[in-house]
């Protein structure tokens, strides 16, 4: 390349048995292995080294004979690359054909900006031949076959004469991506049979998915191949996925031994573990360092999904008025689940992928699993009404529909047990759940109640209230909306909800957005434990107004610090001592 650059002659030194060439002035005749030893005798002999020693290099090596390899000039067939670049480069670069992510857009350009001729022959004895064939006085043609080539001997030497025989067909092969460029026109048969029903129907295709390492020996390629045969793209988006590389970040591949064995993963984890672990932490364009954590994770969503199918379907339906928290909680997942059907929408659109089936897995695990199914889910010993059931079914269903393209396996399998399927049904087949209509509104007063229900769970475990042990809570403040008291009082276990005009000194109070909210302990709690507690706030809030009092008394530091500090510190004094007021009251009342 550099002798390019400055316009130097080209010199090869090299026979091809491996032997010095007579380029070379020196060592003719000689072995390259032998020569490099000779060399450092000679060096030595003329008085012209300076020393001797051994140090590591980067020489590459044959993979099967594992000789070094040396550069070697020889004839090549190449293809002339600055025409067909040019359209391939405007379309993605106006967006005609697009990119995800987008930032791969401006490698593609480098490689397409600064392209070079392709050198399309290989020394390989499997591959597409060359279809060039040489005359037995110099020259050649390239043909189709072997026929058409004899006629256009036969014109460009002038001699009718010729026979095939005289002709020597190139023995180098294609190189395996000048094969794989016309892949989306042959696929449809578009070489042989140009025109025919299935290219025009399919081509251009919609998606390519690969890998962003071949953006230039496959993708660019293939888009150059497209509009030079087909005068048009081959494909309309191009989605780049990760790359996975072990721990130190390098990339897995047979030489290095670092990729594992994913027949064992499956057999760990299952393949929808593998794939929805992989897929979870998988951006597109991001590289992913494989970890088998990630396929524990799948693993665990898998078992979720299970457990969720035996709750279920373990439940005992009779025709009965629906309860109603449980007419609450379907109303509130009927919005939840269209709105997430949209949003799943919108990032399919955007190839967000990874984004998509996160959306997925937090509605199932989250919303659907944690939430809907505990609000919905009937007493011990009793049944669940008909009404309730058939929507419980309606949404796992459709959950199902959603997960389908991450994790088909178990998708599958539970779409066939929820309701009774005819004989070759699949989900393969059925239709992605469309979104209905949404409630913002309904959505966010629920995520109050969501709120409510975390804060009073919150205290009872601070407090080892046992779940089955029913306790009070009182509304202290404005803004508590009634509408959805029934979930809070079955989620919580709650025997009443009242509405106070003064705070209960033996209460503990917790605020949930702008609405403060107690409950009741004086059946709940330990009055010594609580002192010592009380004691040790008081002890700590009191070191702590110590600490503040000592820098507002200090009449250099009101003088040289910021006017925002100091009055920072006057608000820790009076949120102290407000503290400290009701933590002394609480004592009063705790007998103290």
């Amino acid at each position: 390349m550099l002798g390019e650059k400055y316009n130097l002659p080209t010199i090869d030194i090299f026979n091809d048995n491996g032997t010095i060439s007579e380029a070379a002035g020196m060592y003719v005749g000689m072995d390259r292995f032998d020569v490099r030893k000779q060399i450092e005798q000679d060096l030595i002999n003329a008085g012209l080294m300076e020393k001797v020693e051994d140090y590591t290099n980067k020489v590459g090596k044959s993979e099967r004979t594992k000789v070094a390899i040396e550069p070697k000039l020889s004839m090549q067939w190449f293809l002339k690359m600055d025409k067909l670049a040019k359209p391939a480069l405007e379309a993605v670069m106006t967006d005609n054909l697009k990119f995800y992510p987008p930032k791969y857009k401006s490698t593609y350009k480098y490689w397409m900006e600064n392209i070079k001729d392709w050198c399309i022959s290989r020394q390989l004895w499997w591959g597409h031949r060359i279809p060039a064939y040489f005359l037995p006085e110099g020259g050649f043609v390239v043909a189709e076959n072997i026929e058409e080539a004899l006629r256009l001997a036969k014109e460009k030497s002038g001699n009718a004469n010729l026979q095939a025989s005289d002709l020597r067909q190139d023995e180098d092969c294609l190189d395996t991506w000048f094969s794989s460029w016309l892949w989306p026109v042959s696929l449809f048969d578009g070489i042989n049979n140009p025109g025919n029903e299935e290219i025009k129907y399919y081509y251009p295709t919609c998606d390519l998915v690969t890998g962003p390492d071949i953006i230039f020996f496959w993708v660019a390629r293939m888009i150059m191949a497209g509009y030079e045969y087909m005068g048009d793209m081959p494909f309309r988006n191009v989605y780049f996925t990760g790359i996975v590389r072990d721990k130190l970040g390098r990339k897995m591949s047979k030489s290095l031994g670092n990729s594992p064995d994913p027949l064992k993963l499956i057999e760990d984890y299952g393949a929808d573990g593998v794939r929805m672990g992989m897929m979870l932490s998988a951006p597109a364009g991001n590289d992913i360092h494989f970890d088998e954590a990630l396929c524990e994770q799948g693993r665990n969503f898998n078992n979720k999904i299970w457990n969720a199918l035996r709750l279920v379907k373990g439940w005992r339906v009779e025709d009965k008025p629906q309860t109603e928290a449980a007419a609450a909680a379907v109303k509130w997942f009927d919005k939840k689940l269209n709105a997430a059907i949209i949003e799943i929408y919108d990032q399919f659109s955007k190839y967000r992928l990874s984004e998509a089936l996160l959306r997925v897995y937090k509605l199932f695990w989250d919303e659907f699993s944690s939430w809907y199914l505990e609000m919905v889910k009937p007493a011990y010993g009793d049944a669940i009404d008909t009404a309730t059931y058939n929507a419980t079914l309606e949404y796992f269903e459709k959950l199902c529909l959603l997960l389908h393209p991450f994790m088909p396996f178990i998708s599958e399998e539970v779409w066939q047990s929820i309701t009774e399927r005819k004989e070759g049904d699949s989900i393969m087949r059925a239709s992605w759940p469309k979104a209905g209509a949404t409630d913002d509104a309904l959505l966010d007063k629920f995520e109050a109640v969501k709120e409510l229900v975390s804060a009073i769970r919150t205290v009872r475990l601070q407090k080892n209230i046992p779940a089955k042990e029913s306790i009070k809570l009182n509304i202290i403040s404005e803004g508590h909306n009634p509408e959805y008291d029934c979930v809070v009082i079955k989620m919580c276990n709650i025997s009443e909800i009242n509405k106070v005009s003064a705070k209960d000194p033996m209460a503990i109070s917790f605020l949930v957005r702008t609405t403060e909210y107690e409950i009741p302990m004086a059946q709940n709690i330990n009055i010594e434990e609580e002192i010592k507690k009380t004691k040790a706030e008081i002890e700590r809030f009191e070191g702590f107004l110590k600490g503040v009092m000592a820098k507002l008394s200090n009449e250099r530091f009101i003088q040289n610090a910021k006017a925002d500090i100091v009055e920072r510190e006057r608000k820790k004094k009076s949120d102290a001592e407000s503290k400290l007021v009701s933590l002394r009251e609480k004592l009063k009342s705790l007998g103290v």
